[in-house]
């Protein structure tokens, strides 16, 4: 699934299987998903890489767990259930999300890298270039991790 567009195609396969399985909730996600890679695409005016589509994907994700708290908070459990199934659905797409102890190792790793190039340990000061280690790792693992935690993680090592 590495072409441009492959991903698209393989959500258009999935339509039609829950359509015929007459799952309601996971076809109206799938199309939503699907809606989302063509306008990204017409936006770009030309087929999505891989790393596109799995950033638009990472982008609904996002949108839903921000809807998710502006309806817990609002006292609607019932529309941010139906969010976080959306996000199960999406997830489904996307490569592996990396646990927390991957992550902290990860993390650790890309710092000493980042304490190697500057010559001294690095601070506080020195979050961009340590963001940009991590995410770079994170990128050649072939996995994902949701950004705040990234950031939260890269802070705590960085103050620590």
């Amino acid at each position: 699934m590495t072409e441009a567009g492959a991903l698209e195609a393989l959500v258009s396969q999935q339509i039609v299987t829950a359509m015929k399985a007459r799952d309601q909730e996971r076809t109206t996600t799938l199309r939503l998903i699907k809606n989302a890679l063509k306008n990204k695409a017409i936006e770009k005016r030309e087929l999505l890489t891989q790393a596109e589509s799995e950033q638009a994907l990472a982008s609904m994700i996002k949108q839903r767990r921000d809807s998710i708290e502006q309806f817990t908070k609002g006292n609607r459990p019932e529309l941010a259930a139906k969010e976080a199934v959306e996000i199960v659905i999406i997830e489904e797409f996307l490569p592996k999300a990396l646990d927390e102890a991957g992550l902290a190792a990860l993390v650790t790793d890309a710092i000493a890298e980042v304490a190697a190039s500057l010559g001294h340990k690095p601070g506080p000061k020195d979050m961009g270039p340590a963001m940009k280690a991590v995410q770079a790792k994170l990128q050649s693992a072939g996995v994902r991790a949701e950004g705040r935690t990234v950031s939260e993680l890269v802070k705590k090592q960085l103050a620590g």
